[in-house]
């Protein structure tokens, strides 16, 4: 015999039972509870769906409910997150995912360190690193003369290479930023395309181009370019140059030789 109680369509509804298990409270500033929330509370809703506790706001109070477990996972995720918008981070909900995927992984490094650490700023924009290998990989650059940086397209490998580049010609730790890439063609070769040299490598080099754009003023590059200080250049064109005090970057080097490699090294 059921206790479902079917209504007028035939369909049976039952009542959820009522959450049992621990309850905690959590005080946030006046000041961050905006922050925290999102406009129009996206973040508080991204948060609904991925902590294990159940979440609920009232004013600057924060409660959680839900087995001892959960919630004390759910205190660490609001610590973190309340700790990145007093850093003045913008929270948004991807900075949310990002933070709680950590903390599931069971990192010990903070998400407020890793996801806090700004790298380059224009136009309002800033460039940091999103997740921790990530940060693993600008830590690297900073403490070490050379890297490899592997990955799958679109890890930020070449992205965040160029941004600490620029921070470094920026910051007068290096002269010049050197990029290069190997000019490996789809079918046709260098020859068959119109134009001078530079137009011919042009297309190769895009990739190095478009994220220069993106961290630089536009109407400075060419003339960076023109002094020297930013030089753009096939694998190819690189042997015997000397080159000192520069930030050199080689992109898409599982396309180079062995010959290449020992060459640029």
């Amino acid at each position: 015999m059921s206790d479902d109680n079917p209504d007028q369509s035939g369909q049976s509804s039952r009542t959820q039972p009522r959450r049992s298990g621990v309850t905690s409270t959590v005080e946030v500033s006046p000041g961050v509870v905006f922050g925290l929330l999102g406009a129009s509370d996206v973040n508080l809703r991204t948060l609904e769906q991925l902590l294990p506790a159940d979440i609920h706001v009232r004013g600057n109070q924060v409660t959680l409910t839900g087995e001892p477990a959960e919630v004390a996972a759910s205190e660490r995720v609001i610590a973190e997150l309340v700790d990145l918008v007093g850093r003045g981070t913008p929270l948004t909900p991807d900075l949310v995912r990002h933070s709680v995927s950590m903390l599931s992984d069971g990192t010990e490094e903070s998400p407020a360190d890793v996801l806090s650490l700004d790298i380059l700023s224009r136009r309002g924009k800033t460039i940091r690193p999103k997740t921790l290998n990530q940060k693993h990989y600008v830590d690297a650059i900073d403490n070490h003369t050379i890297v490899f940086g592997l990955g799958p397209a679109g890890t930020g490998k070449t992205y965040l290479a160029m941004a600490k580049a620029v921070q470094a010609l920026q910051s007068k730790s290096v002269n010049r930023i050197i990029l290069t890439r190997p000019a490996v063609e789809a079918g046709e070769r260098l020859g068959f395309l119109p134009g001078t040299l530079s137009e011919k490598i042009d297309p190769y080099l895009r990739p190095l181009y478009d994220a220069l754009h993106d961290m630089m003023d536009p109407d400075a590059i060419p003339k960076l370019m023109a002094a020297g200080v930013i030089e753009v250049a096939p694998l190819a064109y690189m042997r015997g140059r000397t080159l000192n005090d520069a930030f050199i970057i080689l992109d898409e080097a599982q396309n180079t030789t062995s010959e290449q490699m020992k060459m640029f090294l």
